[in-house]
């Protein structure tokens, strides 16, 4: 890939997460969607079913655009939001990135909550992930030695793309109940 084509594709993607979200209602495609990701990330890792089973909540974000140039990138997706299994809302995701980077990647990322209480403070808005809660690379068996970090736990699962950083940046969440 040329370097004229990887700042093209970065300079999309931060222009894209610069536009607003807009909840334009109920789509049974885009739910399917997320459950897709949902059988993908199970089949990657069986393992991560005792997640689903055991955690009060979570939020799956099938597609995660990322994207870097020099010192300034960022990341942006919609998602779903889902209590004790059951669909209860939507939510997107915004992270901006500050030191050297460049490129851009696609990945999806689940967010679980061990508890109602770490739900509800999710279902508040606003709700912002600090950089030090990083998000694990979902291979087969990781799940088993994965544990919840302040009520939550997050997996990423990589779609494709190539993205070389050493940034700070944390990610900010929005929820919009159904």
């Amino acid at each position: 890939m040329n370097m004229r084509r990887v700042v093209f594709t970065a300079l999309l993607v931060i222009m894209g997460m610069a536009a607003s979200t807009v909840f334009a209602g109920w789509n049974p495609h885009e739910e399917e969607h997320a459950q897709q990701t949902i059988r993908l990330f199970q089949k990657t890792d069986p393992g991560m079913q005792v997640f689903f089973d055991q955690a009060y909540g979570y939020a799956v974000f099938p597609d995660v655009y990322k994207g870097g140039i020099l010192l300034l990138g960022g990341a942006r997706g919609d998602g779903f939001v889902y209590e004790q299994g059951r669909l209860i809302g939507r939510s997107s995701i915004t992270q901006i990135n500050v030191g050297p980077q460049l490129g851009g990647q696609a990945f999806a990322e689940i967010i679980f909550f061990r508890s109602r209480s770490d739900l509800e403070d999710f279902k508040k808005g606003n709700y912002e992930l600090n950089a030090q809660a990083s998000a694990i690379v979902v291979t087969a068996g990781v799940a088993t030695n994965s544990e919840y970090s302040d009520g939550v736990a997050i997996f990423a699962l990589p779609k494709s793309g190539l993205m070389a950083e050493a940034s700070v940046g944390g990610q900010k969440f929005s929820f919009k109940e159904y």
